[in-house]
């Protein structure tokens, strides 16, 4: 578990769990770090500045493991993935507690037709001082980094 106070913002707790822990239906995102060609992919929404691992909440009857591809396509433009579990997380603000699934993936192709909602894709060596959830994504790149070493191509 990993507990941060941010400005303003009430404590909130980053908990890991294993995979197959937790009902599926409490699963609501999907978050990805992927590596392309040894860096490591962040994505800018159009209508921030900052930073973020892709990632996206899950429709409707959808399987966690197909919201992971399909947020990785839509936000990246990749065209050759491969995913895989790397466990649950949660995130907990003292009042509710949110479930997601965190994945790696490799991207062998990264494309150029990006979603809607994204400006930019970003190729780091590690990850950038400006995130969007500063207090989440930094526990959940160590996760995935300390896990699967990325290999330079």
């Amino acid at each position: 578990m990993y507990t941060e106070k941010g400005l303003g913002i009430k404590m909130l707790n980053v908990n890991f769990y294993e995979l197959n822990s937790v009902e599926d239906k409490k699963l609501r995102f999907a978050v990805i770090m992927a590596s392309y060609k040894g860096k490591w992919v962040f994505v800018r929404h159009k209508e921030r500045e900052t930073w973020e691992i892709p990632g996206g909440r899950r429709e409707p009857g959808e399987n966690i493991s197909d919201t992971a591809s399909r947020e990785l396509v839509e936000e990246t433009g990749a065209k050759d993935i491969s995913i895989v579990p790397v466990s649950i997380y949660s995130v907990d603000n003292g009042e509710n507690e949110s479930f997601g699934q965190l994945f790696y993936s490799e991207i062998k192709i990264l494309g150029m037709q990006l979603d809607h909602e994204i400006g930019e894709v970003k190729l780091h060596d590690r990850m950038p001082e400006n995130l969007t959830y500063p207090l989440i994504q930094p526990y959940l790149f160590t996760k995935v980094e300390k896990q699967f070493p990325r290999m330079k191509a």
